[in-house]
């Protein structure tokens, strides 16, 4: 007779961390994390930061949010740290505009995201359009986490 114990019928890992990144931590980053939590649940770990955080989240961002089912409640803008990084497996940072620390061992993703303010394009419709933006490439990132 086998006295091996069993195998467990699933292996468990913690969950990845993300960590997206924006200057002012109040739009783009805040966008791609609900909309991340949104699909993936407790299946990772997500946080956003500020290289220059603002005051508070960007109305049009919110409101852009919840048409879709995503929530930013109790989300705040947070300033970014050197151990955030360490501790994400992945550091998205939205835009061109926000410089981050060099941190040893910490590699650095850029998503830039579309801007239609550059085409004359803004309020609401110009917010749904980079949150669609955003929408497919964390759609991406959840399906290569």
């Amino acid at each position: 007779m086998d006295q091996r114990p069993e195998a467990p019928s699933h292996e468990t890992r913690p969950a990845p961390r993300v960590l997206f990144v924006c200057v002012k931590n109040g739009g783009k980053s805040q966008m791609a994390a609900a909309l991340l939590r949104s699909l993936a649940g407790d299946a990772v770990e997500v946080s956003s930061a500020g290289t220059r955080p603002g005051e508070g989240l960007n109305a049009l961002s919110v409101a852009s949010l919840d048409a879709v089912g995503a929530s930013t409640a109790g989300e705040r803008p947070r300033q970014l740290t050197e151990d955030m990084m360490r501790v994400a497996d992945r550091v998205i940072v939205l835009g061109a505009e926000a410089e981050l620390p060099q941190v040893a061992g910490v590699t650095v993703e850029r998503w830039i995201t579309d801007e239609p303010s550059e085409r004359g394009i803004d309020g609401r419709e110009r917010m749904d359009l980079v949150r669609d933006d955003i929408a497919a490439r964390v759609r991406t990132l959840l399906a290569e986490l």
